[in-house]
């Protein structure tokens, strides 16, 4: 009996040990994939914000107004500042990294320093430019560096906890991918001396309000909103269309659609008033290409004709795969309107619309009186920095900053490498916003 009582013991003693070991072992996973997820996120938050660094560096070369270089200055400190945190959560106490914190310091000092001062009455002096346009180099140099880690990184599906093992064990030789990336990284900076400090779609409404399109526009049915969907999903029956009404207090009373058949899924937001797309995406196989992107630009023109927009004309077209992806905006008299943007998606096999988001365009579409220019466009060009190359201009109406709408000549120029559209109040000559257009995504695959 004596015996049978000892090995009970023994099996629930083994069975708690095992029990507890399990506990620990789960544990130990949850705060390896907390820190794992930790890294992970601020590097990928470092790359993005070295990216926008670099954008915003350039902005400001391309800038020919101190009132707007003082706000760019602030921002490009505010970047320097997330980055050096970022930085901060790697698990990079043992791998010297402290040139690039460096570097981003002294930028950080360097724009501050700028920022505060009134350059109306001390406007940036010529050394000054010329360590902008160092520090606009260098960050393109720091951003390709990272997103060949973040491409490596991602491709091998390499983790972060990896690298503070490597570190953290002296004896082992330490060969590790996303290490000798970052060393990769640290050397393109060593060589950026002190002295580089120490010496010296935009334009489109963010404030939220009523629908002012949709103002006027009678409620439709359940039943009509089930028809509309049918037409624009494309179905031959829309029985099986699920359809959700939104709930008392929504900023925009709306129907939700959405449909699935095998690979084919549908879903679109519909306004109760008027019956208005709001958004649209089917998602669905894509064949092999057959159609250009221009002829895909105009099926997307003849469907938002179709739908009741008018006067639009293409702003940017991109390809992706096998879809065009369309921009238009409202043109009033020639004028482009900015707030009045809307986008559609199509499918370069066959030219079916695949998406459609218009809520730019129903919230603030509305009848306008557009003044004339005080300025002219020879005049509104001496504005910008002489230095940019201007190939096209335009009467656009954008939002300022203030969220006011604002008549202005809009430039698209290049300044080095890079284009811009630069937009200058036709009124007073301001120069209200500048915005760097993305070039060609460089593939960081390494052959």
């Amino acid at each position: 009996m004596v015996r049978w009582i000892i090995i009970a013991a023994l099996s629930l003693g083994i069975a708690g040990t095992a029990f507890w070991g399990y506990q620990e072992h789960q544990e130990k996973n949850a705060i390896l994939i907390q820190a794992e997820n930790t890294y992970q996120g601020a590097f990928h938050e470092l790359a993005y914000h070295m990216d926008l660094l670099h954008d915003e560096i350039g902005t400001a070369l391309a800038m020919n107004s101190d009132k707007s270089l003082s706000p760019q200055m602030v921002e490009i400190w505010r970047l320097t500042s997330e980055a050096s945190s970022n930085v901060g959560q790697l698990p990079l106490g043992l791998l010297p990294f402290n040139k690039t914190e460096e570097f981003l310091s002294q930028i950080g000092d360097f724009t501050y320093r700028t920022a505060v001062r009134n350059l109306d009455d001390e406007p940036l002096s010529k050394e000054e430019t010329e360590t902008l346009q160092n520090l606009y180099e260098q960050s393109a140099e720091i951003e390709h560096e990272l997103r060949k880690v973040q491409h490596l990184a991602l491709e091998n599906n390499l983790r972060w906890m990896d690298v503070q093992l490597a570190l953290a064990d002296e004896d082992q030789q330490v060969d590790n991918t996303i290490i000798d990336g970052l060393k990769t990284v640290e050397k393109s900076v060593e060589g950026f001396s002190e002295s580089n400090v120490d010496s010296p779609i935009i334009g489109t409404s963010s404030k939220e309000h009523k629908y002012l399109f949709l103002s006027d526009k009678k409620e439709i049915s359940e039943s009509e909103a089930r028809k509309i969907s049918q037409k624009l999903f494309n179905l031959e029956d829309g029985s099986n269309i699920k359809i959700t009404e939104s709930g008392d207090g929504a900023d925009l009373p709306m129907y939700s659609a959405s449909y699935t058949d095998g690979d084919f899924h549908a879903y679109m937001d519909l306004s109760k008033q008027g019956g208005h797309p709001i958004s649209l995406l089917v998602n669905r196989p894509i064949g092999e290409k057959q159609i250009s992107l221009n002829e895909g630009m105009e099926k997307a023109k003849q469907y938002i004709e179709k739908l009741g927009y008018e006067d639009m004309v293409l702003f940017q077209s991109s390809e992706y795969g096998k879809t065009g992806a369309y921009s238009f905006l409202h043109s009033e008299d020639g004028v482009r309107v900015y707030s009045d943007a809307l986008e559609v998606k199509v499918a370069l096999d066959n030219g079916e619309i695949l998406g459609i988001t218009a809520r730019n365009y129903l919230m603030n579409h509305k009848e306008r009186d557009i003044p004339e220019p005080k300025l002219s466009a020879s005049e509104a060009k001496e504005v910008v920095n002489s230095k940019v190359d201007i190939k096209e201009e335009f009467l656009s109406i954008i939002d300022n900053d203030l969220g006011e709408e604002v008549l202005t000549y809009e430039f698209l120029g290049v300044y080095g490498d890079d284009t811009y559209r630069i937009f200058i109040n036709a009124m007073d000559g301001k120069e209200e916003k500048i915005d760097k257009l993305g070039g060609s995504e460089v593939n960081y695959a390494i052959n």
